[in-house]
């Protein structure tokens, strides 16, 4: 089995919202840090779990950070679930590609002419 792309699970979990929200709370945490001198933290939790008897999981994701204020600092958390498949590629979001050709030619039920 090949090592999971991790580009590709992190743009697959919650439809890619949240690699965008990791992206947000690197950027906030970062200027809070730079503005007010204190140390921030941006914490990812992964946890998974077996669908059924399937070859599925289910991934908990949360995204936790906390922004330096000037007086103190804010903090966010958020935790959602995506269902992936484990496949000879690793994780994905898709159990076969869907980009692959459906049918082929020599299984078409009429004969080109």
């Amino acid at each position: 089995m090949k090592a999971t792309d991790t580009n590709d699970f992190f743009n697959s979990l919650n439809a890619g919202v949240f690699a965008q929200q990791v992206g947000q709370a690197l950027s906030n945490v970062a200027a809070g840090v730079i503005d007010h001198g204190k140390a921030g933290e941006v914490t990812i939790k992964l946890k998974l779990k077996q669908i059924g008897q399937s070859n599925q999981v289910a991934v908990s994701h949360t995204l936790d950070f906390s922004q330096p204020t000037k007086r103190g600092k804010l903090r966010e958390d958020s935790t959602l679930d995506t269902p992936l498949y484990l496949t000879p590629q690793g994780l994905t979001l898709f159990q076969n590609d869907p980009t692959a050709q459906l049918f082929k030619s020599e299984d078409t039920p009429v004969a080109a002419r």
